[in-house]
Order: structure tokens, then C-alpha cells, then sequence
């Protein structure tokens, strides 16, 4: 049931299925600077279109089984659409190769069907690289693997969705707080549960407003463009240095960039993925990052 903008002055008990206290007008800002915003660059439906595309080629690569078939171009094809990733991961493959990273993603969607195993195969993933800054771009590739690999059983579950480590992310930006003060510590925790609430709710609001198709896609792009804000509001060195390369850009660019819809240059070919040597990789090149 969608119920979003009601303060409740006391919380409910803590339980299995996480309260999300979301804010409407919030949420119905949001939505109509999207819809304004992305009607200089063809509109909303353009960039559901691009996302569709998006999620297509990671089921094509990984769906149904085809994981332990992965070869490294076709990494490297999925890589450069996940942000994050792009930036960093051709030194670690540099040291590490590719047959360790298939390895990883083969126990991650071993047994995908079953989203109550999600936390834990996530927790795997991101345990098998070292816990320091250099790697926390894991979370988000098995974020995205599982998302868009299985778009209808898997919510977006990023780092920049939210991150209750940190207590940042799009829950935040749309948490009801009174007189629009800065909520403080968000006591909602960043598993699955809390994932497939939010988008329980987010979707209940677009089907209030009008949007009855495609509902994962503009959940997607609605939260990117809500944490784009954030980016450009308040966004410090680290969010700017993981999202935007320090680039000042239009108001869509930024939602762009969290979904990794800024992959590809359409004229050379080239993507946002740097290889070890330093040099831009080719969309579908069958070339090696390690030498």
C-alpha cells in the first residue's frame, strides 16, 4: 500500500518489514523538475528507453545461467555502464584478472531466483575485495549485476540509493522531516527488505501520478535524479570525484552519470572505462586490461 507523506509522531516496533517515513511533497518536487528537466533532451521516455537498453544487455551476458560464460569484452561492455566501476576496476583487474571477477560473479547469481539469499550473496561478493575506499565500488557492481540482470525480482540497491553506514543516500533526500529540517540518523537498515519497500512505495507514487509502465526504469531514473540534486547542491569532493569527474554539466548530466547512461561517446565508440595502460576502451573491443 502506498502511503507517503503522513509524520508519525511516534515509530512503530521495530519488525521484518522496515517503516519507510517518506515525504509526498518531496517526492512530487522531485518528479516534476525531472519531467521539466529532461524535456530539453527528449524527454523522460528517452532515458527509460536508454535504461531498458541498459538492462537488456546485462540479461543478455549474465541472465539465465550465462554468468560461467561471461567473457572479458562482454565484462568490460557491462562494466562501463555502472559508474563507480568504470573508474577503478581496470587496475584491479590489472592485478588480479578476469577469471577472479567471474568467478565472484558466478556465486553472486548462484541461486538469483531466491531474493531472500540477496543480502548474503552480497555480502560474500563485497567481502571477497578489501574493505578500504579503494573498493567500495563493489557494492555497487553487485548492486547493479542483480538489478538489472533481473529488473522485475531485484531493486536498486547502490550505494548512493543508500548507504546506512554513512547515512546518506536518495532515502534520505526524501525522508519526511518537519519545517524541511535536515532528518538526523535514519534508523533503517540497508538490506534488501529496505530496498524492495522503497520501491514498493516509489512505485505506488508513479502510479499515482500518471506512470503505469515501466515502473522499475522510472524508479531508477526519479532516484538518480534525486540524488543528482544532491550532487549538485551539496555533493563534496568524493561524490563529485566518483559520479562526475569534477565536470560541470546540465541538469540532467549528473542523473546521467549515477546510471551510467553516459557510457558510450556515439561518434568514436569510446566509453568512460579506462583500461590499465590509460586509454578509453572500445565498446565491444576484444581487448585485454592487463598486459
Amino acid at each position: 500500500m502506498w502511503a507517503i507523506g503522513s509524520h508519525k509522531a511516534k515509530r512503530a516496533p521495530v519488525s521484518a518489514r522496515p517503516v519507510l517515513d517518506l515525504s509526498g511533497p518531496k517526492l512530487r518536487r522531485a518528479f516534476e523538475n525531472l519531467v521539466e528537466s529532461a524535456d530539453d533532451t527528449g524527454g523522460v521516455e528517452r532515458y527509460v528507453g536508454a535504461l531498458a537498453l541498459k538492462a537488456s544487455l546485462f540479461e543478455e551476458v549474465l541472465g539465465k545461467g550465462q554468468v560461467g560464460e561471461l567473457t572479458e569484452p562482454e565484462f568490460y561492455d557491462l562494466a562501463a555502464f555502472t559508474t563507480p566501476v568504470r573508474r577503478r576496476i581496470g587496475a584491479w583487474l590489472g592485478r588480479n584478472g578476469f577469471p577472479a571477477m567471474r568467478s565472484r560473479l558466478v556465486a553472486l547469481l548462484d541461486g538469483w531466483s531466491d531474493v531472500g539469499t540477496a543480502d548474503q550473496r552480497i555480502g560474500t561478493f563485497v567481502a571477497s575485495f578489501p574493505a578500504d575506499r579503494e573498493h567500495r565500488w563493489s557494492r555497487d557492481l553487485a548492486a547493479e549485476v542483480l538489478h538489472f540482470t533481473a529488473l522485475d525480482r531485484y531493486p536498486l540497491m547502490t550505494r548512493w540509493m543508500w548507504d546506512a553506514k554513512v547515512n546518506t543516500g536518495v532515502l534520505r533526500e526524501i525522508w519526511y522531516s518537519e519545517n524541511n529540517v535536515e532528518p538526523g540518523t535514519i534508523p533503517v537498515g540497508d538490506g534488501f527488505a529496505t530496498f524492495a519497500i522503497l520501491r514498493e512505495e516509489l512505485e505506488g507514487f508513479l502510479q499515482a501520478n500518471g506512470v503505469f509502465r515501466d515502473l522499475a526504469l522510472y524508479a531508477d531514473i526519479l532516484c538518480a535524479h534525486i540524488y543528482a540534486a544532491y550532487i549538485n547542491d551539496r555533493g563534496g569532493q568524493y561524490l563529485h570525484a566518483d559520479f562526475c569527474g569534477g565536470a560541470k554539466a546540465d541538469s540532467m548530466a549528473h542523473t546521467r552519470r549515477l546510471l551510467g547512461l553516459d557510457a558510450v561517446d556515439t561518434e568514436s565508440g569510446r566509453t568512460r572505462l579506462k583500461l590499465i595502460d590509460g586509454e578509453a576502451y572500445v565498446l565491444g573491443e576484444p581487448r585485454q586490461l592487463s598486459s
